[in-house]
C-alpha cells in the first residue's frame, strides 16, 4: 500500500494466465510479446484478411481496407499512442496509479480487438445478432466484441481439443491477464456484470444502451458472455478499487481511441480511391452548414429529419446529436472550427484531385492519412476522473469534434447510399439462409456422423459450457438447441465473407465443386 492508498499491481500479476501455462513454440521472453505472437499465428487472425471492413473484399480488391489492414492500422496506432504517453513525465504516477500502461499490451490488445468481428462486417454482427435473439433463443445473442474475447479464451483450441483431453490446460490463446482486460473495450455481460448493470446507469456508459428492438435485454454492445464470466473477472481482478467495474483500463481506452482514429481516417481513404467521395457533394453538405448554422439551428428536429437530405441537415443533426449524448465534451465553437478543418481538408484537398492511381493521387492519400494520425494522436491525453461517457484516454475538444465529423461524411455519403443498402440486404439474406440451412443439417438425425468436425466440436464445447448450469431434466431438449444455436453462430462468425458464400453455395447445391476450404477455418 502506498501514501495515496492505492495497492500497486505487481507486474507478475498483470502478467498472470488464467490456465497458467506456457505453450511450446513461444519465441518472445516478454510474455506481452508472447501475446502478440499467438494473436498473429492464429488462423482467427489470418481470417480478417478475407472479412469486411465496409466494402466486401471480395468486391473490392486491394482499393480498400478490410478487417486484416484495419487491425495492423489499429495497433500501429494505438502502439504509437502507448508509447508517447509512457515517455510524458506528468503521465507517469497517474498511469500506475490506474494500473500501468505497456505499448506490448496496447499493440497485442488493438491486433485482437476484432478477431470475432463476423463476416460483411457491421452488417453480419447485426443480423447475426438478431438471429441468435429471435431465432435461436440465445438471451444474449451476438456481439463481435464479446466474441472476440470468446475466441481467446474459449474456441481458439490451439490445436489441441479440450474436447478429446479434458486436462487439457491450454483453453483458447492463453493470454495474460493484462492483455485480456486491455482487449475490454466494454468491460461487462449483456446484463448480468457488473451490478448494477452499466445499461441502467444515468448518464448510460457509451455502448451500454438497450438495443431499441429489445429495451429490457441489456446493453447492445458488451465485451464478454456469461459462459467468458469468470475469465473476464480474473483479467479484471487486478485493478479493482482502481476503476469503477464498468470502466476500461487505461491500455483498452487507448486500443478503443486507436480503433476510433483509424477507422475515421482510412474509411476517408477507401471511399476516396473508389471515387465515392464528391468534392461537391461534400462541399455542399459541409459549407452549407457553416455558411447557415443560425439558420439551422432554429429548425426543429421534425424538419430536419423531414428532409434529411438537403444539404447542411446531416451536419446540424450531428452537432445536436453530440450536444445530448456528450454534454461532457460538446462545443459549439470546438464543432464549428472541426467542420471548417474537415472541410478544408477535404473539399480543397483531397478530393479536389480524383484518385487516378497514379503515383502523386497515392502522395497525396498517404500524405492526409500521416497528417491526420500525427494531428490526431498529439491531441490525446490523459485524465484523471473521466466521465461515464468517456475513458481515461481522451482526444482533445476540437480533434475529438473532427473525427465526428469525419464519420458523419462516411455515413452521409457511404452507408446511406441505395447501392450499398442492396449489396447488404443481400449479405443479410445469405446469412440467415446459412444459419437454417446448419440447423436442419444438425438436425438430421442421418447426418450425425458427416457433420463438419469442427461444428461437432463447436456443439460439444457449448453443451459443456450449458451442463455447468443446473437445469431441470426436461430442460435437456431445450439445452441441446441452446449448444446447436451457440455452436451455429460461433461456426458461422469465424468464416470469410468468401466462405458464407462457398459454404451456402455447396449446402444448397448450387456449387459441382466438391472440394473447397468451406469448413476449414
Amino acid at each position: 500500500m502506498t501514501d495515496d492508498g492505492v495497492t500497486r499491481v505487481p507486474e507478475v500479476q498483470r502478467a498472470d494466465r488464467m490456465f497458467g501455462g506456457g505453450i511450446p513454440g513461444d519465441l518472445a521472453a516478454s510474455p506481452f510479446r508472447a501475446d502478440r505472437d499467438r494473436i498473429v499465428s492464429s488462423p482467427f487472425f489470418a481470417r480478417l484478411g478475407g472479412v469486411t471492413q465496409v466494402i466486401s473484399p471480395g468486391g473490392s480488391g486491394l482499393l480498400v481496407h478490410n478487417r486484416l489492414t484495419h487491425s495492423l492500422k489499429v495497433a500501429q496506432v494505438a502502439r504509437a499512442v502507448a508509447e508517447r504517453l509512457v515517455a510524458t513525465p506528468r503521465y507517469a504516477d497517474l498511469l500506475e496509479r490506474l494500473g500501468g500502461c505497456d505499448p506490448d499490451v496496447v499493440e497485442a490488445a488493438a491486433l485482437a480487438h476484432d478477431l470475432g468481428h463476423p463476416p460483411f462486417g457491421h452488417l453480419g454482427e447485426s443480423v447475426l445478432d438478431r438471429i441468435a435473439r429471435n431465432r435461436l433463443h440465445l438471451t444474449e445473442g451476438f456481439e463481435g466484441n464479446a466474441q472476440s474475447y470468446r475466441i481467446v479464451t474459449s474456441t481458439e483450441l490451439r490445436g489441441s481439443s479440450l474436447l478429446t483431453r479434458p486436462d487439457a490446460p491450454v483453453i483458447g490463446l492463453d493470454l495474460t491477464a493484462a492483455v485480456r482486460a486491455a482487449l475490454l473495450k466494454y468491460p461487462w455481460t449483456r446484463a448480468s456484470f457488473p451490478q448494477p448493470h452499466p445499461s441502467t446507469m444515468v448518464p448510460v456508459p457509451r455502448g451500454a444502451t438497450p438495443p431499441p428492438d429489445d429495451p429490457r435485454s441489456g446493453s447492445a454492445k458488451f465485451g464478454a458472455y456469461s459462459t467468458e464470466l469468470a475469465d473476464l473477472r480474473h483479467a479484471r481482478a487486478p485493478f479493482a478499487g482502481r476503476l469503477p467495474a464498468w470502466q476500461q483500463t487505461v491500455e483498452a481506452s487507448i486500443m478503443d481511441t486507436a480503433d476510433d482514429i483509424a477507422y475515421a481516417i482510412h474509411d476517408i481513404e477507401d471511399f476516396h480511391r473508389v471515387g465515392v467521395l464528391q468534392s461537391g457533394a461534400v462541399a455542399a453538405e459541409l459549407r452549407t452548414w457553416l455558411a447557415n448554422a443560425g439558420e439551422l439551428a432554429k429548425l426543429d428536429q421534425a424538419e430536419l429529419l423531414a428532409d434529411a437530405r438537403r444539404p447542411g441537415y446531416a451536419t446540424e443533426r450531428l452537432r445536436r446529436d453530440i450536444a445530448r449524448k456528450d454534454p461532457w465534451i460538446s462545443d459549439d465553437e470546438a464543432f464549428a472550427a472541426a467542420v471548417e478543418h474537415v472541410s478544408t481538408e477535404l473539399v480543397d484537398g483531397l478530393l479536389s484531385i480524383p484518385f487516378d492511381g497514379s503515383i502523386e493521387a497515392e502522395q497525396a492519400v498517404t500524405a492526409f492519412s500521416a497528417r491526420w494520425t500525427r494531428r490526431l494522436v498529439d491531441a490525446i491525453e490523459v485524465i484523471p476522473e473521466p466521465t461515464v461517457r468517456s475513458g481515461h484516454v481522451v482526444l482533445g475538444p476540437v480533434q475529438w469534434h473532427e473525427v465526428q465529423v469525419l464519420k458523419l461524411v462516411h455515413r452521409r455519403f457511404v452507408l446511406a447510399r441505395p447501392d450499398l443498402a442492396l449489396h447488404q440486404r443481400g449479405q443479410a439474406r445469405l446469412l440467415a439462409t446459412l444459419v437454417d440451412a446448419l440447423l436442419a443439417w444438425l438436425t438430421d438425425p442421418d447426418e450425425t456422423a458427416r457433420l463438419p468436425q469442427r461444428l461437432r466440436n463447436l456443439v460439444d464445447l457449448a453443451e459443456a459450457e450449458l451442463e455447468a448450469e443446473p437445469v431441470p431434466a426436461e430442460a435437456r431438449v431445450a439445452r441441446i438447441d441452446l449448444a446447436r444455436g451457440r455452436a451455429i453462430i460461433d461456426f458461422i462468425a469465424a468464416l470469410t465473407d468468401g466462405q458464407v458464400v462457398a459454404l451456402l453455395d455447396a449446402i444448397s447445391g448450387r456449387s459441382g465443386q466438391l472440394w473447397t476450404d468451406a469448413f476449414v477455418l
